[in-house]
């Protein structure tokens, strides 16, 4: 496989102006801020996923992984602690199932810092079962919550291959995500990986999300989109384009808890049929407590 000019142009694109539009202020003078309006303030009020929680002032529906594919902002504040359990399962074209399994820890630290490491291990066709490999990664927020648009959040891993699976790679990502109502939220992430040896496979993509509580602190529902475009150095056919799109849910069982599901039907045919993603995860320590809407409001 080699590049797709056209198609590596548009998501660089993509991730090009997206940096650059939120490192940019809207001016509250020629633009007004919905979000001011008394309606808006008072509809946020009522919903405890829309309360800031800890030092960062970020809304505390942030704290628990709303997305599967698209990460926004911070889950942990400092030096609280959460595990993940994730279960991956595609089922591409003309090829048997595969399962990925995935455990994965969380750290939060100061200066809106966040490191994460995880086991990857798989079961193949035959029931064999296997290491993949283990990653580490960390992630910055630029700002506190709601001081740039889209709270711009820089990512970076390393995945460390395990014995005879290929090579080492690094992955890079761009975060974004916000509110655009109190109970609606959005979330963007580019996304650029790079293979240190063997092929050097070169991925480009992004991925979408949106996501409205339908009861609060416990249920959501909206949709995912993925775009992938995957290409190896030195071959010379058309890079293959990889497009995903299904609905996205979160239960939250517990104040602590959270259970992702999101099943991605394929678009393309370089899509698998499906591919079904559902992550457990469970959150200790620092900015894990209720939160509360102000006592003013709470006999409405």
């Amino acid at each position: 496989m080699v590049s797709h000019p056209k198609m590596n142009t548009y998501l660089y694109a993509i991730v090009v102006g997206l940096t650059a539009a939120s490192l940019v202020h809207a001016d509250s003078e020629q633009v007004p801020d919905p979000k001011s309006s008394p309606g808006y303030q008072y509809e946020q009020s009522r919903i405890l996923e829309a309360q800031p929680v800890g030092p960062y002032n970020q809304p505390e529906w942030t704290t628990a992984r709303r997305f599967p594919n698209t990460r926004v902002y911070l889950q942990q504040q400092p030096w609280g602690f959460g595990v993940e359990q994730w279960v991956k399962a595609q089922w591409p074209r003309g090829e048997a199932a595969n399962y990925l399994f995935q455990e994965e820890m969380e750290i939060g630290l100061p200066y809106r810092t966040q490191i994460d490491l995880y086991e990857n291990w798989r079961i193949d066709d035959r029931g064999k079962v296997f290491q993949d490999s283990t990653a580490a990664e960390i992630r910055w927020a630029l700002a506190d919550w709601g001081k740039i648009w889209g709270n711009p959040t820089l990512y970076g891993e390393w995945k460390f291959a395990a014995q005879n699976q290929g090579a080492d790679a690094y992955e890079l990502k761009l975060l974004l995500g916000d509110e655009i109502t109190p109970r609606l939220h959005w979330g963007f992430n580019g996304i650029y990986e790079q293979e240190t040896g063997g092929g050097r496979a070169t991925e480009i993509g992004g991925s979408f999300a949106l996501s409205y509580t339908v009861i609060d602190e416990k249920f959501s529902a909206g949709m995912e989109l993925k775009i992938e475009s995957e290409t190896e150095k030195g071959a010379r056919d058309n890079a293959p384009l990889e497009i995903d799109l299904g609905p996205s849910i979160q239960w939250r069982p517990t104040k602590a808890t959270h259970v992702d599901v999101a099943p991605l039907i394929g678009l393309t045919s370089d899509s698998p049929h499906v591919e079904l993603w559902v992550v457990f995860g469970w959150n200790f320590g620092p900015g894990n407590e209720a939160a509360h809407a102000p006592v003013s409001l709470q006999s409405y």
